[in-house]
């Protein structure tokens, strides 16, 4: 029975009563993690990657508006190395100008299958026109069409209409295959702290908190 059959007095008790961590999930010994954050976020990814869990690379970006206000969506990661995790959007979007007013920034992985999370803040760059132009050249030819009809977020009136633009901008594509929209921008987020996550079916879960210092990163255990 879902939780809309069993009417609003019955969803706390649905919510409650469904399994999570059911296991087995992978153990995890934070005394033997790596000294770089970065080693094992690689280390959890192709884990999720090898057992074939669905979207590994999908993560939830956090930004605030000029209010103050959170906002958050899922998009998929480009890269990660020493300087940072990589993702892309458009500078007109709202990420985008979020991320122009307060370039800072949360992101957030989750593999349930594995009982695993990974969240990570800091500072956010865009890069340069090249690697701009790098990433939005490597997006499907529908995927610049829609970049460069650069309506991302407004209301859509008309999907016809919308349709008709995109094929337009298609065609345009196809003619000048090396088009770049240059408000498509690939941000780098230069974490300040790295937590790895791991549940326990006995809700005893293991957490490791990794933060930059001007000496390197600096790990910590964490209370669950």
């Amino acid at each position: 029975m879902s939780g809309e059959e069993q009417g609003v007095d019955g969803v706390r008790g649905w919510l409650r009563g469904l399994e999570v961590f059911s296991g087995p999930l992978p153990g995890f010994a934070p005394e033997r993690a790596p000294d770089d954050p970065v080693r094992l976020f690689l280390s959890w990814l192709s884990d999720a990657v090898a057992d074939g869990l669905r979207d590994p690379h999908a993560m939830t970006l956090s930004t605030v508006d000029e209010a103050g206000d959170p906002d958050a969506r899922v998009l998929i990661l480009k890269d990660v190395d020493a300087t940072g995790w990589r993702f892309a959007g458009h500078a007109f979007s709202p990420k985008g100008h979020q991320l122009s007013v307060h370039p800072r920034a949360a992101l957030s992985f989750y593999w349930p299958e594995h009982g695993r999370q990974v969240r990570l803040r800091g500072p956010v760059t865009p890069g340069s026109a090249r690697e701009n132009a790098e990433d939005f050249l490597a997006r499907s030819a529908t995927a610049r069409a829609e970049a460069l009809l650069g309506r991302q977020s407004q209301y859509l009136a008309d999907a016809d209409e919308r349709d008709r633009a995109l094929e337009k901008t298609l065609g345009l594509i196809a003619r000048e295959p090396s088009l770049v929209d240059s408000a498509w921008t690939l941000y780098t987020l230069a974490p300040t702290v790295v937590e790895f996550w791991q549940a326990a079916e006995s809700r005893v879960h293991t957490r490791l908190r990794y933060e930059r210092t001007p000496a390197g990163w600096a790990r910590f255990p964490l209370w669950s």
